[in-house]
C-alpha cells in the first residue's frame, strides 16, 4: 500500500494578523485622536477647560459669518492655484532644459534640486532677510525697491514666490524622470516625419508624461492647500489678514484666542477642501493618462 506524499499548504498571502500592532498603533495615535476632534469641532471647548458645550454646527455657521476666515479660504486657493500652475510649469521648463546635451547638465540638476531639500522654515527666514526693507532684493533694486512682505499687494505673491523658488526644482525632477522614460527613437521617427521642437513635444512626449503630471499636479495642490511654515515664517498671516490661510487662522484661532473648537472646525473644512480637491483632480487626471496611453 502506497501512501500519496503530503504536500505543504502555501499562502497565497500573508495572514492579516501580522498587520495587527501596525493598525493599533495606527487607530491608537491618529485614528481615535482624529475622531475625538471632530467631535470638538461641534463644540465651544477652549482648549484648557474640561467643561464644554455643545454647539452643533455652530461654528461652521460662525465661519460663513467670520470675514477673516473667509478671506482665508481665498488666499488659500489663490496660493495653491498659483503655485501649481506656476511650478508645474518652470519646473517642466527646467527639466526639458537639463534634459538636453549641454555639458553642465549634471550640476545644473543638483544646483537647481538643492533649494528642495532645504527645510520650508529656514528657507523662509531666508527669504524673510532677503525680501525685507533693508535687505539684498531691495539693494538689488535701488531706486525700485519695495515692500515685499508689508505691502498687502505684494506679501501674498512674494510668498507664492519664495514657496516656487524651493519647490521648482522638486517639480524638475519628476519631470526629468518622465523625460529619461521616453523612447529616443519616437523622437527622432517624429524628426524625420518632419515635426518640430514644438510639435515633438505636444504630440510626442506631453502624453508620455502624463504620469509624471499627476504626480507634479497632485504634489503641488496638497501642499499648496495645506500651506503653513512659509506663510507663517514670512508673514505672520500678515499684514493684517492679507496673507493668511486656513492653517495660519487654524493656529492664531488654536493657539492665540483660544477657540480651540472654532479652530478644529476649521481644521475640518480644511481635510475636506484637501480630500475633494485631491480626489477629484486625480480622477480628471487618471482619466487623461488613460485617454493618452
Amino acid at each position: 500500500m502506497t501512501t500519496r506524499p503530503k504536500t505543504a499548504r502555501t499562502r497565497t498571502s500573508p495572514p492579516w494578523w501580522f498587520a495587527l500592532p501596525a493598525l493599533l498603533l495606527f487607530a491608537f495615535v491618529v485614528l481615535v485622536p482624529s475622531a475625538r476632534g471632530v467631535y470638538y469641532a461641534f463644540t465651544d471647548w477652549d482648549g484648557l477647560d474640561p467643561g464644554f458645550s455643545f454647539v452643533g454646527l455652530g461654528n461652521f455657521g460662525d465661519m460663513l459669518d467670520d470675514p477673516d476666515a473667509l478671506a482665508a479660504v481665498r488666499h488659500t486657493l489663490l496660493i495653491a492655484g498659483a503655485v501649481t500652475v506656476v511650478q508645474n510649469a518652470l519646473g517642466l521648463l527646467l527639466a526639458l532644459g537639463v534634459n538636453s546635451a549641454i555639458k553642465s547638465r549634471n550640476l545644473l540638476r543638483v544646483l537647481l534640486f538643492a533649494p528642495a531639500v532645504i527645510t520650508p522654515i529656514v528657507t523662509a527666514y531666508l527669504w524673510r532677510n532677503l525680501l525685507g526693507p533693508d535687505g539684498a532684493v531691495n539693494s538689488a533694486l535701488g531706486g525700485a525697491a519695495q515692500d515685499w512682505l508689508g505691502d498687502p499687494d505684494l506679501a501674498l505673491w512674494s510668498v507664492v514666490g519664495v514657496v516656487v523658488w524651493q519647490f521648482a526644482g522638486y517639480s524638475m525632477v519628476i519631470f526629468l524622470a518622465g523625460l529619461q522614460s521616453v523612447p529616443q527613437e519616437i523622437h527622432e521617427a517624429a524628426q524625420l516625419d518632419g515635426a518640430g521642437p514644438v510639435r515633438r513635444f505636444w504630440s510626442v512626449t506631453r502624453p508620455l508624461l502624463a504620469p509624471a503630471i499627476t504626480v507634479n499636479l497632485m504634489l503641488s495642490v496638497i501642499g499648496g492647500l495645506k500651506l503653513f511654515d512659509q506663510v507663517y515664517a514670512l508673514t505672520g498671516g500678515g499684514p493684517g489678514h492679507a496673507t493668511d490661510t486656513i492653517s495660519t487662522l487654524i493656529y492664531k484661532d488654536a493657539f492665540t484666542l483660544g477657540e480651540f473648537g472654532y479652530s478644529i472646525a476649521l481644521a475640518v473644512v480644511l481635510t475636506i477642501v484637501v480630500a475633494v480637491a485631491s480626489t477629484g483632480q486625480y480622477a480628471l487626471l487618471a482619466r487623461g493618462e488613460r485617454a493618452a496611453s
